[in-house]
């Protein structure tokens, strides 16, 4: 799943675990446990969340490695905000491709206005309480997004692995659109 913060990578990326049974590896999730369990990685962590601004590779793929390669051997995995630049993008695909039986199938890109992702998020501020959604922290994520993490779609996109999905509708509609877009690649492989 690779989409701007607030777009719903989470959501979908439970629903589509959910529908196929492989594991939902939430890199924002797995960090931010680390975070509240005060682990060396957690604290290091907190200063680049808190901001706004992405984690260090090295922690990112120190906290993912394990639940990924684990993931990848009990039946698959659906990735919710990782990769987050190029070099997580080409790291991620050179693991994935080591894996015996495992395939990097679909990147799935959710696509939302950013006044959209900003209410959203506002939203999310206020329901959830989290740090990390105050409006600047907000602005400079969203930012962030559009000059580290956005580009990665070229690389997916070269590999023909891209599918773009309209982010904007209810959370069934969005979901139906991934669904019917997955299903032919799953029917390639039976």
């Amino acid at each position: 799943m690779i989409a701007p913060p607030g777009a719903g990578k989470g959501t979908q990326a439970e629903l589509i675990a959910a529908r196929y049974g492989i594991a939902h590896l939430s890199s924002g999730e797995l960090l931010r446990r680390e975070v509240a369990a005060g682990s060396p990685i957690g604290r290091e962590a907190a200063v680049y969340l808190e901001r706004g601004d992405l984690v260090p590779d090295d922690l990112v793929l120190s906290v993912l490695g394990g639940p990924l390669m684990e993931a990848a051997k009990s039946g698959g995995y659906v990735l919710d905000g990782f990769p987050r630049t190029r070099a997580q993008a080409e790291e991620a695909y050179r693991m994935a491709r080591q894996v015996s039986g495992v395939e990097l199938q679909a990147v799935i890109h959710l696509r939302v206005r950013r006044s959209e992702l900003r209410r959203r998020l506002l939203e999310r501020a206020r329901v959830e309480e989290r740090i990390d959604d105050t409006p600047e922290v907000i602005d400079h994520r969203l930012h962030v997004y559009e000059t580290e993490t956005a580009p990665i779609l070229d690389f997916y996109g070269g590999r023909g692995l891209v599918i773009d999905v309209d982010g904007e509708g209810t959370v069934d509609e969005v979901f139906d659109s991934i669904v019917a877009a997955l299903e032919p690649l799953r029917a390639g492989l039976a």
